[in-house]
């Protein structure tokens, strides 16, 4: 069996050693999770519940140990590990609570012309999920489709990121221990030739989170097999700051927005578009606060490496490319990547047709271009080909300029706060996919509706016969024109 490593990209130590699970070998994982979904789509929602509250109790046991493993094999700063485990909790224990409510049958009207008829809606479990997760959240992220997959009634076959599959393979250990039967959830490790076996695979659905380049190659290759995909893609996101913001929270929050993971969020921001009357303050303030953060692997440090080292290469050819155009360095330099490191480097005055304004640079960097108002931010901000989230800060036109803004999710004065709200569902538009994991739309992404009709009772007059009669057509007529002819005006 051929295997490959797992490395810390702080250190360089290794991980721990993983199978390259084979295309072969992933149709069988498929097959058998197959066999058992007809098993776990029998049992009641209740049931299905009890078992995902189960999961996150011993989740919620070991959170020091799965934050340790995620803090090795990341990189990231083990505060940062505690918080991702801990969100993820939250939503299985919403995806258990819920599923009932949101995908229990529900009657529908059947209207005047079939009035004897009952009608009804069934959310369907599709059988098998196949996930492929990021290397960003390998927690989180994952959980935000197995928890809701799994309460909707699917199996689901999980391929982590090559980068992290040892946070993969420990999840898949954790829910043997209070799992009723085999093959409910099932891990398969291995890098691009495993994820693109699983979409060509038998399963009913595809659930991808990744860059816009591999999600357009996900979704031809189940376009191939007609299978649906979910998939949450790559972002740009902007922040937008009016003249009437709380400049210091601003600041303080938008530089956590666009440092945090060492940027490596889909949601990071990457754009901000200042009010000028506020602009050189609002500099001022993020540059003090910027003054406080490092790089490093050490306690204290704030942000970790980059986990992917090819994305080293694309954040210096941003960086440089800005100053090329004309940017200019508010904090950090051209010397800000080091190693696997990199340091915070804050631009300003940037042209929006740089790499770095419409590329996603997916690094510690942020770009801060002055607006003449907020209609001027809220045009730059949707010319983006991307339309994941957005920040909004204004204490009196946050909720106006959110509705104009071409995206998924917006935060108004605050960040990333959607995250750790369980009932909003999560997903963009544009470049950045289609699809929604969390909440109610994440647990109807893995169902499918089944229309459900039956007469209640009989009736002398039947419509959908060929033996209907003249007279069966008159009431046909007769309630068409009650029900919608209107008065000409």
């Amino acid at each position: 069996m051929k295997t490959f490593e797992s490395l810390n990209p702080a250190t360089g130590d290794v991980i721990g050693v993983f199978p390259q699970t084979s295309a072969k070998e992933v149709d069988e994982a498929v097959a058998k999770a197959n066999t058992a979904s007809e098993h776990w789509a029998s049992l009641s929602f209740r049931k299905r519940g009890i078992i995902l509250r189960d999961w996150a109790s011993i989740l919620t046991r070991e959170i020091e140990s799965s934050a340790d493993l995620i803090h090795r094999e990341t990189g990231k700063p083990l505060s940062d590990a505690r918080l991702e485990v801990s969100i993820a909790i939250e939503h299985i224990g919403w995806a258990a609570k819920y599923a009932p409510k949101v995908l229990s049958d529900q009657s529908r009207p059947s209207g005047l012309l079939m009035f004897n008829m009952a009608a009804k809606v069934q959310r369907s479990p599709f059988g098998v999920i196949g996930i492929i997760g990021p290397w960003n959240y390998p927690f989180f992220t994952p959980i935000g489709s197995i928890a809701y997959a799994l309460a909707a009634g699917n199996t689901v076959v999980f391929k982590p990121s090559e980068f992290t599959p040892a946070v993969g393979a420990w999840l898949g250990e954790s829910w043997k221990r209070i799992a009723p039967f085999a093959d409910i959830f099932t891990v398969v490790t291995g890098g691009p030739e495993t994820g693109a076996a699983l979409t060509k695979s038998k399963v009913g659905k595809i659930s991808f989170t990744g860059s816009t380049k591999t999600g357009k190659l996900v979704a031809a290759a189940c376009a191939l097999n007609m299978t649906p995909a979910l998939l949450e893609c790559g972002g740009k996101d902007a922040v937008l700051i009016d003249r009437d913001a709380d400049l210091k929270k601003a600041a303080e929050v938008t530089l956590w927005h666009a440092m945090a993971n060492a940027g490596q969020s889909c949601i990071a921001a990457e754009r901000v578009y200042v009010h000028r009357d506020v602009a050189e303050r609002f500099s001022t303030l993020i540059v003090e606060q910027a003054t406080k953060i490092k790089a490093g692997y050490e306690d204290g440090a704030n942000y970790g490496p980059a986990t992917m080292p090819s994305q080293l290469k694309v954040i210096k050819t941003h960086i440089d490319d800005a100053e090329k155009r004309g940017g200019r360095f508010l904090f950090g330099d051209k010397s800000a990547v080091k190693g696997n490191f990199v340091s915070p480097v804050i631009l300003a005055d940037v042209p929006e047709d740089s790499k770095a304004i419409i590329d996603e640079t997916f690094g510690p960097t942020l770009i801060i271009n002055t607006v003449r108002n907020m209609d001027e931010a809220v045009d730059l901000a949707n010319a983006s080909n991307y339309g994941l989230g957005a920040a909004v800060w204004s204490k009196k036109n946050g909720k106006r300029i959110a509705s104009l803004l071409k995206c998924g999710m917006v935060s108004i004065n605050s960040a990333f706060s959607n995250t750790a709200v369980s009932s909003l569902p999560f997903g963009g538009i544009k470049d950045s996919g289609y699809g929604r994991t969390h909440g109610a739309e994440g647990l109807l992404e893995f169902t499918y509706p089944r229309a459900i009709i039956k007469p209640r009772f009989r009736i002398p007059i039947n419509f959908t016969t060929f033996d209907r009669s003249q007279r069966a057509d008159r009431i046909v007529m007769l309630l068409t024109k009650i029900l919608h002819k209107r008065r000409r005006r």
